[in-house]
């Protein structure tokens, strides 16, 4: 997948995965209720700080937390970019 976007610093550009529809038991979640996922996959990543390299790559899949990031669209699609710090966890 190649995206127009090239984040700069210690940047991170995520896909979010999509919310979960159902509950474990097979309930419809409706649209409202859904929350908003904090798992994704990473698209793009930025150079890294000249003391800080990044330590993720393309294609790694991450937790980060709920309230972390920007959300933004680019061509239909729907992405987070946020800070390396941002991100809790490579899954």
């Amino acid at each position: 997948m190649s995206v127009n976007i090239r984040p700069l610093a210690d940047r991170v550009l995520i896909e979010p995965a999509p919310a979960e529809e159902t509950t474990v038991s097979g309930i419809i979640i409706p649209d409202t209720a859904q929350e908003k996922p904090q798992r994704g996959i990473v698209v793009a990543v930025g150079p890294g700080k000249p003391d800080e390299p990044t330590t993720v790559k393309v294609g790694d899949t991450v937790l980060y937390g709920k309230y972390s990031g920007t959300d933004l669209q680019v061509e239909g699609m729907d992405y987070m970019i946020m800070r390396e710090s941002d991100i809790l966890a490579i899954v």
